[in-house]
Formats: structure tokens, sequence, C-alpha cells
């Protein structure tokens, strides 16, 4: 208790100190997780019982049933173990996909920005305590109640709380105040709602300003956990894929349960053996089921996006993986995506309006800055943060300690006493400063340098001049600022900056380099069909410099101003997108225009975005990509996906990534239709032809046991195709799964059907019926390996996949074999399975004949290698 009560003090003391890493592990024993009841944590237990109601395994119950009720121990237990392994196999593919989801939900949950042992930390929001010194920003999702202990101008969205949907403004909290969040258990409620109180509040939203704030409460005891309203959890709306298929999977039943009724009948009147003539239904229905299908949907998409963690993308939405390969139009902001969000300053000019004196930095000895332009970089730091977040603003501080270290321009003992922040109608923020002395207070304005101009309210022909200067700048790439200087006197500031009286002081050249990768990464953007637009609010000359250096083509009409947005109406701006690859001086709000443009033209556009602003247009387009590094918690709750470091290259690794998926997925789903195909056929089609039966329920369920891996996870491992990028998208409005797709696969399902009879009739008149049935299964177990060969590739020869690398796939594929071996030749199995081992002759033309099955396939496609 000494202890706690020595923190308490010292927390008292010190309200700007945070938590120690021992002190936060001791409360985060003490409290637990900041995190809410419930979530869609899905046990073993719970996917058991999920799995034992499926139809494919009550029909299996109901045949190892029949068989126990009727005297057939072996068969009976036979086919109640093949409902373990299958169970087992389910549970290790079902659980393997829980935890890449977990993982992933653990990944894109929100983050906290938190000084521990004196330093900022970003930390996942769960780990959040009880007296954590939160770091908050315009932008952030509040992580647990807190109370502020310092704060600049903060306005907080509390609708999700209240209610009310406009923001209320925020004050310090009173020393009195600040012990609440020392003292564990619960504390005296300060409800939400309301001007000028000191508390924010769990899922709360900081729309302006900055502050630090003293945790009180988290998880359960904060003031959303008392109203049980559970956040951040993973969207379970249905794709339009699962829609399609489960329509497919609806009609497959159905159509499965009247021919199994038809069968029994059948069966049953034209034999009178009608506990044979169930058994056949119960093999028909289980032929026809694709049960494999929603397993597909889910372990697919969801290994996917653990692969696209790996390529250092997070996927808040699983369902956006379907619309990744379609993409036709990305949209991608320049700083920090496009470039390396490494500013520098390499270029000054000053002299005021004039702008008489010019200096390009990279020539200039450490240290020995020219006089004329101390003025202007004293005012640029002034105008920025104390501790920046900004890369600007980080460079303007870097370029004060290279060249101003040992003078009187750099002022830490001046104390900022007003803020006039960024705004969309004036894009300038300004500081008013203290110095230590009681003189006049300096005003020190930085911005766009149309802003500044008008802040300094310079004439036409002043400005026509700086803008000259401006676009010399701009032309080299170079992001350019302006700063101003002013000076009052009193304490009542005005409620504007165009009240003060500005002295315009000059211009700064900020050079942020292209990343390495990206010229490349536009390339195959552009050979994979897919136009790439830049966004900036960068001068037009300065993006098309830029644009130059990324790859993307600028002519002189290339680059769509914000100001030519603003004066174009829906259909027009449309026309316009249709040749631009370059909006500069683009306001955040317009980003959502230019999605909805590009979607009214029947683009898939992909839309990166960072900031509170960018939401709207994340939202709107198919695809949303936030910033991980710089981005605001809105953006990130926006977007379907997220940048681990803002990287372009990133974005195209996940396009290329998103195609692969998709291209795995509809090669399982023709898979999985044309293998249903013949087995269906041999369970029907000989009771028909008056043949003995040649499937039973213990066959299908170990065809199930080749099945199931085949197509859930050989398939997903399955290297992408070779030119992946270098075809146009698809079109997002074609079924995955429909048209030629579907007829191909069930031809490929009647060659092998064709077969599989054949093998038969052949072998029926030459050796024994339990031969013969085996003659028949062996040519049916290599049709089915020969559809999964042939399935790897819609293009390349099944002997040139031979030497595609998937260890994955030729473990499933030697599975095969040693549970055709084992049926074949092993005692106890020959006797379950109504088999009699075959010759090795019988065996290898078995194996010949199913090989031969898909020999058609692979003929059609030389055909198209040919064309």
């Amino acid at each position: 208790m000494a202890a706690t009560q020595a923190e308490m003090s010292a927390q008292a003391a010190d309200p700007d100190a945070g938590l120690s890493a021992a002190q936060a592990a001791q409360r985060l024993a003490e409290d637990g997780a900041n995190a809410l009841p419930g979530g869609q944590h899905r046990s073993l237990l719970s996917i058991a019982a999920e799995t034992v109601r499926e139809p494919m395994f009550l029909l299996l119950l109901a045949a190892g049933t029949l068989y126990l009720v009727f005297g057939d121990l072996q068969e009976g237990l036979t086919l109640f173990g093949f409902v373990v392994v299958t169970v087992a196999l389910t549970l290790y593919q079902e659980g393997r996909t829980e935890r890449a989801i977990e993982a992933l939900r653990n990944l894109t949950s929100p983050r906290a920005l938190v000084i521990r042992d004196g330093q900022p930390q970003r930390i996942a929001g769960r780990d959040v305590v009880r007296g954590d010194l939160l770091k908050l920003s315009e932008g952030d999702r509040v992580a647990a109640d807190a109370l502020l202990v310092s704060a600049d101008g903060v306005r907080a969205d509390e609708s999700l709380l209240t209610g009310e949907a406009v923001p209320v403004g925020k004050r310090v909290a009173r020393p009195d105040e600040l012990p609440a969040a020392t003292r564990p258990g619960d504390t005296a409620r300060m409800p939400p709602g309301g001007d000028e109180l000191p508390g924010v509040y769990a899922g709360t939203l900081i729309v302006q300003g900055h502050a630090l704030a003293r945790v009180t409460a988290t998880g359960a005891r904060s003031e959303i956990g008392r109203i049980g309203t559970a956040l951040g959890t993973v969207e379970n709306e249905r794709s339009p894929l699962q829609k399609q298929t489960a329509r497919l999977v609806r009609n497959l039943a159905l159509l499965a349960l009247a021919l199994s009724l038809a069968l029994v009948l059948v069966h049953g009147l034209t034999k009178g053996d009608w506990l044979q003539a169930l058994l056949a239904g119960i093999a028909l229905a289980m032929a026809m089921l694709p049960e494999e299908y929603p397993v597909v949907l889910t372990v697919f998409p969801a290994l996917g996006a653990r692969r696209l963690s790996k390529e250092g993308v997070l996927t808040r939405r699983i369902n956006a993986i379907e619309t990744l390969g379609a993409t036709t139009v990305l949209c991608s902001d320049k700083t920090g995506t496009l470039t390396e969000n490494r500013m520098t300053v390499t270029h000054l000019a000053a002299g005021g309006v004039g702008l008489a004196d010019r200096l390009a930095l990279d020539a200039v000895p450490e240290g020995r800055l020219p006089e004329p332009f101390h003025s202007l970089v004293e005012v640029a730091i002034l105008a920025s943060v104390v501790d920046p977040f900004d890369p600007m603003e980080k460079a303007f501080h870097r370029l004060g300690q290279r060249f101003l270290a040992d003078t009187e321009h750099l002022h830490g003992d001046w104390r900022l006493v007003q803020t006039y922040a960024l705004s969309p109608e004036l894009r300038a923020m300004s500081h008013v400063w203290a110095a230590a002395g009681d003189g006049a207070q300096t005003v020190a304005a930085k911005g766009a340098p149309e802003a500044v101009m008008d802040l300094c309210h310079l004439d036409e022909a002043q400005k026509a001049h700086i803008a000259g200067v401006v676009d010399e700048l701009a032309a080299e790439g170079l992001r350019v600022l302006a700063v101003a200087r002013g000076s009052f006197a009193g304490q009542e500031w005005p409620a504007n900056e165009h009240d003060f009286d500005f002295a315009f002081i000059g211009l700064l050249g900020l050079a942020d380099p292209v990343r390495p990768q990206v010229p490349a990464a536009v390339a195959e953007c552009r050979a994979a069909g897919i136009r790439v637009v830049m966004i900036t609010g960068d001068y037009p000359a300065t993006a098309r410099a830029v644009a130059q250096q990324a790859g993307l083509a600028t002519g002189a009409g290339e680059v769509l101003s914000g100001e030519e947005i603003a004066a174009l109406d829906d259909a027009a701006l449309r026309e316009r997108l249709a040749g631009v690859n370059v909006c500069a001086r683009i306001a955040p709000e317009q980003k959502l225009r230019i999605v909805q443009a590009l979607k009214a033209r029947g683009d898939i556009v992909a839309m990166t975005g960072d900031g509170v602003n960018d939401a709207p247009a994340l939202r709107a387009a198919h695809v949303g990509v936030a910033m991980g590094g710089r981005g605001t918690d809105v953006a990130r709750e926006s977007a379907s996906l997220v940048l681990i470091d803002d990287d372009f290259a990133a974005i195209v690794a996940a396009v290329r990534l998103g195609r692969r998926i998709f291209d795995n997925l509809r090669k399982a789903m023709s898979y999985i239709l044309a293998v249903h195909v013949p087995i269906a056929g041999v369970a029907m089609l000989p009771v028909l032809f008056g043949w003995p039966a040649l499937l039973y329920p213990m066959h299908i369920a170990l065809l199930e046991l080749i099945i199931d891996p085949a197509c859930s996870i050989a398939f997903e491992n399955e290297p992408a195709e070779r030119d992946v990028m270098r075809r146009p998208p698809r079109d997002a409005a074609a079924p995955l799964f429909g048209g030629a797709t579907l007829w191909l696969a069930l031809v490929q399902g009647l060659g092998v059907l064709a077969a599989v009879m054949g093998a038969y009739a052949w072998a029926a008149p030459r050796i024994p019926e339990p031969e013969a049935r085996a003659f028949a299964f062996a040519t049916l177990v290599v049709g089915n390996l020969a559809l999964i060969l042939s399935n790897r590739s819609a293009s390349r020869s099944l002997w040139a996949t031979l030497r595609t690398p998937n260890r994955t796939l030729w473990g499933v594929v030697g599975l095969a074999f040693a549970l055709l071996l084992a049926a074949l030749y092993a005692p106890w199995a020959v006797g379950v399975l109504r088999f009699a081992p075959l010759p090795l002759d019988e065996l290898a033309a078995a194996c010949g004949l199913g090989l031969l099955s898909v020999l058609w396939f692979e003929g059609i496609k030389w055909v198209r290698w040919r064309a």
C-alpha cells in the first residue's frame, strides 16, 4: 500500500509524468485488459459443436447408425471412425483459420499513444491501464476514460455516448479532480455531455486540438463499458461471393435431396433391399453435398489476410480481399505513400515580399547560415509545434539546431499563449508567443503561400511575384511553405488570424524523396491494367515533378487542380478524370468527389487516406487504404486495409496477393464442383444401370479425407500465376464461379465420370466384383488427383505445373496415394470397403485411366496457348 501511496503523491505532484513499465504491468494485472466483454472468439469446442451439426456429418452418423442397427458392427464403427477423423481435420482447418482471424483482430485493434518511462510509446488499446498518460491529437479515438492534464483547443465528438452530434469543448482538470486517476476501483462518475468538462471517454473522437490525459477507468469500468456497448468487432456482413455460393450450395442440396429420395425408391422397388437403398441414398447425398464451399470461403480470405499482414498490409474487413483483384484505379496520396515522408529543407527564399535572397542549403557549411535567412528559420520554428510529430515541422527544428543553435533566434524560454489551427478555409496556422519580459507578443504564421499572402494582405502584383518564385521551387519537386511575422500587445487576442498585422518573411522549400521502389510498383500497376492517380495538396508544379519521378505519365493537361474540381459539376468531373493521373491542391473533402466520380465511370477504386477528413472518401471507395504510421484512428476505422509502413509498394503487393487469392479461390471452387460430379455419378448410375453399387458411405468418407485438404489448404498455398500482374483487372460484376467456369468444371467432372464408369465396364467381365469395385475406385482417386493437378493453372499444362513448388499439395497427393494403397491392400480395410487386392498391372491400368480422364482438358489449354 505504501508503494501505491507514493505513486499517488508523485503523480499529483507532476501531472505530466507517465507510469513506469513496472507500474503499468502491475495495474494491468490488477484491473485486467482494457477491453469490453464479448467478442467473436470461437473455441475448439464451439467449432466441434458447429461441425457435427453439418449435413455431411449428420449423414455419416445416420449411415453408421444404420450399420450398427442392422448388426454390421465393423462397417458401423468404421464410419464412426471416419467421423472422428473428419472432425479432427475440420478442427485443424477451422482452428488455423480462427487463429489467423484472432491475430488480425489483435493487429487491427485500436492503438494508443502513452507516456511510459518518460517516453512516448504506441501500444495496443487493450494494454492501457488506469493512471496512464495518453497523448491525444485530432483524429484519435480515445482508448479509455481520462481527465485532461493539458489541452490546446480540444473538442470531442461524444455522440457515441450521448447521441449529440455537435462536438463539445474540453478544459484542463483542476488539481482536486486529478487524484481520481490514481484511485483503484470505482470513482466518482463524471458523465459525458456538455461543454467545458475535463473528461474524455473511451470510444469518443478527438475532432480538434491536442492534449495529455490521465486515464481514470478502463474496460468495463469506463462509461462505454457501463452501458455494455461492444465496439471493434470484425464485421459479419455477407459478401457477394458468399451470397452467390450460398445459392449454389442451396440449389445443389435440394437437388441432392430429390435425387437421393428418387434413388432410394428406385433401388428399393426394383431390388427389394431397402437397407441397401437407404445406404445408396445416403451415399448419393454425401456425394452431392458441396460442404467444402463454406470451408473454402472461410479459410482462403482469413489465411489470405494473414499473408497480407506479412506484406505490411492489415485487413480490417476481410471481404475487401475479394475486391482487390478487380481494382482498376488506385488513388494514392503523395506525401508518405509515394514519397518517404522524410522532409528536408533544401531551399530558402528571404527578404520579404521581394524575396531578393535565395539559398540552396546543400552548398552551405554547417553552422554558417547567412544572416538574411536567420529570421526566416526563426519564424518557421515559432510557427511549429514545440515537440513536433509532423515531418515538415521536424525539418524546421532540425534546420534550427543545425544553423541557429548558438544564436539569439531560438527561444526556449518563451511561452506559447495562443494558437490558431489550420482549417479548410485557411491553410495556415499561427502561434502567439510571450517573451520572458512583459513586452509585445510575437505572432508567427506558416502555411500555404497563398494563405500566408492573404494574411499579409498583399496586392496582386506582390502576390504574382511571390507565386512566380513558388512555381520555380515547385518545379523542382519541392513542397513550398511561406512564413510571416507579426506582433500583438495585451491578452484580448482576435478571433481569427486576419486581424493580426503580419509582415511577409519568405519561403521554405522542402524535399521529400520518392521511395526507391515506387517507379517499379507504378510500372507493375500499368502492366496490370491499373491506373495510378496521385492526389496531393501540393502545387501543380510540385505534383508534376514528383509524378515524373514516380513514373506517372504527365503531360501539360494531365494535372487537375482543386480549383478546377470546385468549378466542375459531377458529369464534367467524370469526363475530366478519364485522362488525369495527377490531382493537385486537393482539399481532403474533394477526395470524396473524386471517388464518387470514378465509381460513376464504372471504375473499381482503391483510395488512400490518413486524416479525419479522408474518412468519407475511404468509406466510399471500394477499397479504403489507411496509413498505419501517420494515419488517424478515424481513417483506420473507415478503411478496409491499413498500411503498416505507409508504403505504396505494399498496396501493389496487396493487389498482387489479392489476385492470387482470387485465382486460387476460383481454382478450388472449380475443383470442388468437378470432383463431386464423378462421385455423385458413380453413386447413382450403377443403380440405374442395374450394376452392383460401387460407392457406399464409407467410400465417400474416405474420398472426403482427400478432397477437404486439397481444396482448403493445397490450393490456398498455390503460388501466383506468372501473368497475375500482366493481365487486366477482372470484371467485378462477373461472378467468381459461373458461366464458362462453372460449365468447364462440370465437363471436367463428366470426363472423370466417363473414365470411371468405362473402367468398371471394362473390368467387370474380366475380374471378380470386389476387384472391379477396387479398380473403379482406384481410377476415381487418381482422376481426383489429376483434377487437382489440372486445376492448378488455367493456362499452363499439367506437366508444366509439376515444376511449380507447392509442398502442401504434394503432401495431399502423398496422403491420397497412401490412403489408396491402404484401402486396396490392408486386409482390414479391404474387407470393410468390399474390395479385393488389385494386381499391380490392374493398379497401373487404373492409374493410367485416371490420368487419361483429364487429357482432353489439357488439350484445350494447349489450343488456348497456341492461340
